[in-house]
């Protein structure tokens, strides 16, 4: 099992930064991939980025190419998003997210609760 816990949302201009980070206890950080996904009002859950497990391999959806980075640090046990040049469109509730395998997986079973980005033009 694991637990997470994501942090650092909250309102920013269009045009603006804000760095997410992602909190992970129970099993051992180091061993699984990691990613995040986000969830605007009326639409589904999407992905966003992906890491794997020793933070060398990484992927993006074309949406937030170039803009967002996913990042990690095995001896913080955390996974962070950085997010540059915002739009009103980034605007959703982001969720990190883990099947507890090297492999990521697209349908991970845990979950963090999320936190919310608001991006205002």
């Amino acid at each position: 099992q694991v637990q997470l816990v994501e942090s650092g949302g909250g309102l920013v201009q269009a045009g603006g930064s804000l760095r997410l980070s992602c909190a992970a206890s129970g099993r051992t950080f180091s061993s699984y991939a990691m990613g995040w996904f986000r969830q605007a009002p009326g639409k589904e859950r999407e992905f966003v980025a992906r890491i794997g497990w020793s933070g060398g391999s990484t992927y993006y959806a074309d949406s937030v190419k170039g803009r967002f980075t996913i990042s990690r640090d095995n001896a913080k046990n955390t996974v962070y998003l950085q997010m540059n040049s915002l739009k009103t469109e980034d605007t959703a509730v982001y969720y990190c997210a883990t099947d507890l395998t090297p492999v990521f997986s697209i349908r991970p079973r845990y979950w963090g609760q999320g936190t919310q980005v608001t991006v205002s033009s």
